[in-house]
C-alpha cells in the first residue's frame, strides 16, 4: 500500500446544514464530482467528502448510531500564527462550536480547536517546523 490518504469522509446528521458551513460559512467551493447524497471539497491534495450518516455506516457495513468522540481530528495548517485566531473566529460566526481558543503549544506553535455542526473537531494550527508549499500542501521534515 502506498503511503497515501486521498479522502476523508465525514458522516454528517443533515447534508444540507453541513453543506451550508462549509460552503456558506468557510467559503469553501464544493467540487463538481458532487451529486445527490454526497458533497466534496478539494483540499489541496487530498479531498473531503461529505455524506449522510446513516448512508456512509450501512455503506461500511457499521452501526451509525455511534457517539461520542470519534477518536480522531482534523486538521487545517496555516502559514502564519496570526492567521489561527482569525479563522477560529470565522469558524465560530459560521456556527461552530470553539473547542480551544487561540494559544501558544508546547511543542513551539500556536493553535486552537472548533467543532463543525456535526461535532467533528477541526485544529487550525500554525506549526514552524511545518512549511506549507505554494499549494497549501504541508511538507513533513
Amino acid at each position: 500500500m502506498e503511503q497515501r490518504l486521498t479522502l476523508i469522509t465525514l458522516g454528517v446528521e443533515d447534508l444540507a446544514r453541513s453543506l451550508a458551513f462549509y460552503r456558506d460559512g468557510l467559503g469553501w467551493q464544493p467540487s463538481s464530482a458532487s451529486a445527490g447524497d454526497v458533497v466534496f471539497f478539494q483540499l489541496g491534495g487530498i479531498a473531503l467528502g461529505l455524506y449522510p450518516r446513516t448512508l456512509l455506516g450501512e455503506d461500511a457495513g457499521l452501526d451509525p448510531s455511534g457517539s461520542g468522540f470519534p477518536r480522531f481530528t482534523l486538521a487545517h495548517n496555516v502559514r502564519r500564527k496570526e492567521e489561527v485566531a482569525g479563522l477560529l473566529a470565522r469558524a465560530e460566526h459560521a456556527g461552530a462550536r470553539l473547542l480551544k481558543p487561540a494559544q501558544d503549544t508546547f511543542w513551539g506553535g500556536h493553535h486552537g480547536y472548533f467543532a463543525d455542526p456535526d461535532g467533528f473537531a477541526w485544529e487550525v494550527a500554525w506549526n514552524p517546523g511545518f512549511a506549507l508549499d505554494e499549494a497549501g500542501n504541508i511538507q513533513m521534515p
